[in-house]
């Protein structure tokens, strides 16, 4: 199951050699991993800021200043003025003048919030030699033909009916001894319909993530309590917290900055991520061909990380033993190419007897090796 979101996450960002606590995610991916390029599945994930979004923005930088102006008619517009003497102005362009002011000394940094972080009203944040203005996301989700249901890539859930019988990820699995040249596959390499994209680090400490603070999260993003939405939110948080099987190190990264932190802390500093790369996407099954097999890391050396259903972007990961990562080149019958990865895990005994995987292979827990490929949202990260 896949979780339909239309982002309404919206960020204004003005960062001039921010201090490294106001880093945007893609800043902080640059100054953590500086020669690691950044999968296109991960760019998805980024939030576009809305003032660059905006048609009529306009950026202006003069000699020791700078001037954003958002130009939206009818008196809404956001003016964001850092003057050559060290202060800020931000003007939200209401009727009868409403601004900000802040004066930065050449020493130290200074912090102005107009409202709660991620909540709508704006933040000004001034380190040394930077400003970062902020006008915070809006905070109601908007869900789309959503309904909770198993996750696949969580081994302790038993498969639903309607994975067994209509869900194109039961096609993703697959015994190890087939992923050999030629073999053939019937694949459905689909769009990813999570739209959900990352929050600052900042922002997301800011917004409850437990399920013992599960109305404040619902309440946060006007979701009503019992619906459709609510049973995704609170499904997502409680299998965050759930535990994992026998030898499974997993975390729940609620940022970008969270989930390279863990990627380097369970891995070490040199790092990097790959993801699936489909050129053919369709909602129909097409057969593809196995043309190469690459191995990308030794045993037990890679962690995954599965985007999670949420309002914003979350991901599961974890790290397992006797878990190997493979980059496999496919082409189907129609001549495109795509390359996918794939995970093999030697020892499925702790898995549920009842797991998507054991059903479609018609095999028992820890009797083979099981693989599966990953959909483009999901991330593999291995020592470089």
């Amino acid at each position: 199951m896949e979780l339909h979101i239309i982002p309404v996450l919206t960020v204004l960002c003005v960062i001039i050699m921010g201090s490294h606590a106001a880093l945007t995610p893609e800043l902080y991916w640059k100054e953590a991993l500086p020669n690691v390029a950044m999968p296109k599945s991960i760019k998805n994930s980024l939030a576009d800021p809305e003032w660059m979004a905006n048609k009529g923005t306009a950026v202006s930088v003069g000699k020791g200043g700078v001037h954003v102006d958002t130009g939206k008619s009818g008196g809404g517009a956001t003016h964001v003025d850092v003057g050559h003497k060290g202060g800020v102005v931000v003007s939200t362009g209401k009727h009868g003048g409403g601004h900000t002011d802040v004066t930065v000394g050449p020493k130290g940094g200074v912090r102005v919030s107009t409202g709660k972080p991620y909540k709508s009203g704006p933040t000004v944040g001034v380190g040394k030699g930077g400003v970062i203005v902020h006008a915070g996301p809006k905070k109601k989700p908007v869900y789309v033909g959503v309904k909770p249901g198993p996750n696949p890539f969580k081994y302790t859930y038993a498969a639903s009916e309607t994975q067994l019988h209509d869900d194109p990820t039961r096609a993703l699995f697959f015994l190890e001894k087939d992923m050999k040249l030629g073999h053939k596959f019937t694949m459905h390499f689909t769009r990813s319909t999570n739209g959900a994209t990352f929050l600052t680090r900042e922002e997301a400490q800011a917004v409850p993530f437990s399920t013992n603070k599960m109305t404040d999260i619902l309440n946060e993003f006007s979701v009503k309590p019992g619906s459709e939405e609510a049973q995704v939110i609170e499904q997502t948080v409680k299998e965050c917290e759930s535990k994992g099987i026998q030898g499974e190190q997993k975390y729940c990264a609620t940022s970008l900055e969270g989930m390279v932190d863990y990627a380097k802390s369970t891995l070490g500093k040199n790092v990097r991520a790959i993801s699936t790369e489909a050129i053919n996407k369709d909602n129909d099954g097409q057969k593809y061909t196995i043309t190469a097999v690459r191995g990308v890391a030794i045993d037990d050396k890679v962690a995954v990380c599965h985007k999670q259903n949420y309002a914003y972007a979350v991901f599961y990961c974890h790290k397992t033993k006797g878990t190997s990562p493979y980059v496999v080149t496919l082409i189907s019958d129609a001549g495109v190419k795509n390359k996918a990865v794939a995970i093999c895990h030697k020892n499925t005994s702790g898995w549920n007897p009842k797991h998507l995987a054991f059903q479609v292979l018609n095999v028992k827990p820890g009797s083979v090796p099981i693989c599966h490929f990953l959909p483009e949202d999901h991330i593999v990260w291995v020592r470089n």
